[in-house]
């Protein structure tokens, strides 16, 4: 009878010990998990590939496999370092797995995930990896500096600007509107991106009302893009404000005349809208510094000289 359950038991750890060696160093089929107790002890679960990641010490890469060789901050609100990916044929020769073919290094993330592994959502910056900025509520990488034709988006990340053929940035806000402005929580990345302004026109008509203290209608036409439709008319821009100098934000929908050509929308999805605000001023103005924003948009700041 021993000598049965003795046999029994060895049949067993046998089967089992061959199951772990058809499934890889850590007998694991897939990577993907919910939490990091579904990983190894010197793992954590990604929050955005949802898959297992190795720790490893501060910028030491020989924690890391060789599928992994980076050792870096997972983001950059998060200082949990881990092995991040260089290429995706690395990837593929990820010793965790018994068939690591179906991995690549996701570029969202800079992790070894399965293909095609969807990229991180966001409503800020900080939401992304390090290196990344959130463009359209996605987490990708900057175009910084890359190759484009026209103006507005075109091809460049969500938050640039095609600027003399380059892909660049929105003109970060320096002006005194912005430092005394308080609602910043209004602002974002993912509304949409003021690139331009201009001055259109400074003369006395009948918009300011010629008896007025300030007869002088001076005309700023700003320029930004969406990556959801403009609405078809002014007034119904109610996420739209202008900001004065000491950082009070008023309607713009309210300075925007209703005559035509003052609220233009273009492009197939009406992704584009030039839009011309009207500034009511003293008739001896020469200057006004003004700015603009949309809500969970960029802050623009502009000098309008005339």
């Amino acid at each position: 009878m021993q000598i049965r359950k003795m046999t029994l038991m060895l049949t067993a750890l046998s089967a089992v010990g061959l199951a772990l060696m058809g499934c890889g160093g850590n007998g694991r089929e897939s990577l993907t998990c919910s939490t990091t107790a579904d990983c190894l002890d010197n793992e954590i679960c990604h929050p955005g590939a949802k898959v297992c990641v190795q720790t490893c010490a501060s910028g030491n890469a020989s924690d890391c496999p060789a599928s992994a060789k980076v050792c870096e901050a997972l983001s950059s609100t998060d200082t949990t370092k881990i092995c991040k990916c260089s290429t995706s044929e690395f990837c593929k020769q990820d010793e965790r797995l018994s068939d690591a073919s179906g991995l690549e290094c996701s570029s969202a993330y800079k992790v070894c995930a399965p293909t095609g592994t969807a990229p991180a959502t966001c409503t800020k910056d900080a939401d992304c990896a390090s290196g990344q900025t959130c463009q359209a509520g996605v987490c990708k990488a900057p175009t910084t500096g890359a190759t484009c034709s026209g103006e507005g988006q075109t091809t460049c990340a969500y938050g640039e600007f095609c600027s003399s053929s380059k892909c660049a940035a929105v003109p970060a806000p320096t002006c005194e509107n912005y430092q005394n402005f308080t609602a910043r929580n209004e602002l974002g990345t993912t509304g949409p991106i003021t690139f331009k302004a201009v001055t259109t026109s400074a003369a006395t008509d009948s918009f300011c009302g010629s008896g007025s203290a300030t007869p002088k209608r001076v005309k700023v036409t700003i320029s930004a893009y969406s990556g959801s439709p403009f609405p078809q008319t002014k007034d119904e821009l109610n996420g739209m404000f202008w900001v004065q100098v000491d950082g009070t934000k008023k309607s713009a929908p309210a300075i925007i005349s209703s005559s035509p050509g003052n609220y233009t929308v273009t492009g197939t999805n009406r992704e584009r809208a030039d839009i011309t605000l009207s500034f009511c001023v003293a008739d001896t103005s020469k200057t006004l510094s003004t700015a603009f924003y949309f809500a969970n948009g960029n802050f623009f700041c502009y000098q309008a000289n005339y």
